[in-house]
């Protein structure tokens, strides 16, 4: 594909807006459904979007030719993600103001970068650490609702779903990093694995369900716009452009929008120590982009 600049800004500007509403759709969502329900449900209905993408003549002859070993650790990485990230994730936000869970899963960047050094065998270096120190303060200051001195954990079992959530998700890419399958091919493979634990535990813990509507608007908007679409538009968002820094720093808009949603749609009161805490995470993240430039 040739590099088309105001196509892969576009591309990549939508997938951020739909990234910067899942906040608000977790929280909403999981007032009617118990953590595994949604996942459950979302990871269907993105099964099924995957499954119509798969239908075009590139992407299926991209699944036949990939090669059985490859299949069996897509469908075994799908216990990884999404069936355990979201899990967590999502018991995070059952424990967590929106603000807070969204705010702390951010800081996945700073996650990977402290594990793929050893796992990959590289470097880590003491600006790494430093940036680090910067945006794991951030989460000291949400993780204390403002009073970092004290170190008095608001609710610390909220706060450690949530930097596990960083810490699967940054596993999942740092065990992918030398993988070669076709992208939607492992994340159909990822789902459909996926889709067979989460089976098994709706099953085994006899999880009724969703009556509700909101309940299926929500796993329904969950799984196609935060496990679907929005992942296809960034990947084509990364193939349109030369420059994969300059698309990806779009992905900085999307704290401060989903905070907007947040108290627009669901309804909740920011913080002013959400906005502190955030604001300390990005800069350590950004302090650690621009050593990678």
């Amino acid at each position: 594909m040739m590099p088309n600049v105001p196509r892969a800004f576009k591309l990549g500007l939508s997938a951020v807006m739909l990234w910067s509403t899942v906040a608000t759709a977790f929280s909403i969502s999981l007032r009617y459904l118990t953590p595994l329900q949604l996942v459950a449900l979302a990871s269907a209905v993105s099964w099924c979007f995957l499954s119509l993408r798969l239908l075009q003549p590139a992407r299926w002859q991209a699944l036949r030719a990939t090669a059985m070993r490859d299949r069996l650790f897509g469908l075994a990485m799908g216990w990884l993600n999404p069936a355990l990230y979201y899990l967590v994730l999502f018991a995070a936000y059952d424990r967590l103001p929106a603000q807070e869970a969204m705010a702390i899963n951010y800081s996945w960047g700073i996650t990977l970068a402290l594990i793929a050094a050893p796992l990959l065998g590289q470097k880590l270096s003491l600006y790494s650490l430093l940036t680090s120190g910067i945006s794991y303060f951030g989460i000291v200051v949400i993780a204390t609702r403002g009073e970092p001195e004290a170190l008095n954990f608001a609710q610390p079992e909220g706060v450690a779903l949530a930097l596990l959530s960083t810490l699967i998700w940054s596993l999942y890419w740092v065990i992918n990093a030398r993988k070669e399958i076709d992208p939607e091919v492992q994340l159909f493979l990822n789902f459909t694995g996926a889709l067979l634990l989460l089976s098994a535990l709706v099953w085994y813990q006899g999880a009724a369900v969703p009556l509700s509507w909101q309940g299926w608007a929500g796993g329904l908007y969950v799984g196609l716009f935060e496990m679907g679409l929005a992942f296809v538009l960034w990947m084509g968002a990364m193939q349109a452009t030369r420059s994969t820094i300059r698309i990806s720093s779009l992905i900085f808009l999307s704290p401060p929008l989903s905070l907007l949603f947040i108290w627009l749609i669901a309804g909740e009161a920011l913080r002013p120590y959400t906005f502190v805490g955030l604001l300390l995470i990005l800069l350590g993240l950004w302090l650690q982009r621009r050593a990678d430039i």
